[in-house]
């Protein structure tokens, strides 16, 4: 019994209900002005399905009101974009009409017809009620009393677990919208696999230099020796660090929406950075980097930011060649900087796996390596 009463117990029900009643208040009002024509505002809902924002309207209802207390995705706070679109929120709208009115029917007959079943009880015999117009006075109708709430009851709960079924169906989100959630989430995720390659390859060669050199030091029992093993380590410890705050700066920033994580078009602030780090940097930009496409923009801005990294953290302040060119359905974008003796620091080889595995993803490719006295890095990306 406890669990058969159990919805009216949750606020859920109620605000469901409110929402059921929301389009009887409009159809209530136009009754008033024209009682020959109460299917009016039913008609008048399909114009009204053809706005965009409206289907903004009817998610964010649906969410305040069907699923309280949570965002439920599968409900979308879009616009509408598409014909189909339109189209489902068209039925939305005339299915939340007739549930109003079987919710209103409900709720205004069913607790009457409760109360004049009392009424024949007590020997009085409606006339205003066509069910019990030809009754007869008898106890027996006390038994029947409960029925009419007991339906009531049935109609409230399933009315509203209907209408949330219905919203689910013709208020979720459109094709384009689960590409765009789908793009978003598989950039993450690779975003998130390159992270932990990253942390794998930097931060576990630095504990295992650590490990060895500590390890050495201590069975060598040389103070110059362990001096050199401590030296070691801090700067691998340094390093490391300085790579692990660069890893955890593209985790904080992974936290955002995909489309609002920089892309080609904020390249400049890329290179007043290695400016700005003693870099020498001469870049040329032909074509319309405007007209990139997301993904492709966003890889091409990650790929320059690794390529630039590795500059500088491995050549130092060099001059550095940058062209980014727009053209022929294909992005090229080309680093070059002077080869010059390696210097130390963490990470050697993932930073280039990364940008090469960047382009793969992305049916293009990348090459780099030394060419013509300089190292080069160049990855050509298709634009569609």
């Amino acid at each position: 019994m406890a669990r058969f009463l159990r919805p009216l117990l949750r606020g859920t029900t109620y605000t469901r209900l409110l929402h059921l009643w929301v389009p009887m208040l409009i159809t209530a009002v136009w009754i008033l002005i024209s009682p020959a024509t109460p299917y009016a505002p039913a008609l008048a809902l399909i114009p009204v399905a053809l706005i965009p924002a409206v289907r903004i309207g009817e998610g964010v209802q649906a969410q305040l009101l069907l699923t309280p207390g949570q965002q439920d995705p599968s409900i979308s706070v879009a616009p509408s974009v598409t014909w189909r679109d339109r189209g489902r929120t068209m039925l939305w709208l005339e299915a939340r009409m007739v549930l109003g009115w079987v919710a209103a029917f409900a709720c205004v007959w069913l607790p009457i017809i409760a109360f004049q079943l009392i009424e024949v009880v007590r020997g009085r015999v409606p006339d205003d009620v066509p069910l019990l117009k030809e009754a007869t006075p008898n106890g027996w109708y006390a038994l029947l009393a409960p029925l009419p709430l007991i339906a009531l009851y049935a109609a409230v709960v399933g009315l509203g677990e209907l209408a949330t079924l219905l919203a689910r169906r013709l208020l979720g989100p459109s094709r384009a919208e689960r590409l765009a959630a789908l793009e978003e989430r598989t950039e993450q995720l690779l975003e998130r696999t390159r992270i932990a390659r990253e942390l794998h390859d930097s931060i576990g060669h630095a504990l295992t230099v650590a490990v060895v050199q500590a390890g050495a030091a201590r069975a060598a029992g040389d103070p110059e020796f362990t001096e050199r093993a401590l030296g070691a380590i801090e700067e691998t410890g340094r390093a490391a660090l300085e790579d692990l705050e660069r890893v955890l700066g593209v985790l904080r920033e992974a936290e955002r929406p995909v489309s609002s994580r920089p892309s080609l078009v904020d390249a400049d602030r890329l290179l007043e950075s290695a400016r700005a780090s003693g870099a020498k940097v001469d870049a040329e930009v032909t074509g319309p980097l405007e007209t990139v496409s997301g993904p492709v923009s966003r890889e091409g801005y990650r790929i320059l930011q690794e390529a630039l990294t590795n500059v500088l953290r491995h050549a130092g302040s060099v001059p550095v060649r940058i062209r980014i060119r727009v053209s022929d359905g294909t992005l090229d974008l080309e680093v070059r900087n002077p080869l010059t003796a390696a210097i130390p620091g963490p990470g050697r080889g993932s930073g280039l796996r990364g940008i090469r595995e960047r382009a793969a993803l992305l049916g293009g490719h990348a090459h780099t390596g030394p060419d013509e006295g300089d190292w080069q890095v160049r990855a050509e990306l298709p634009l569609g």
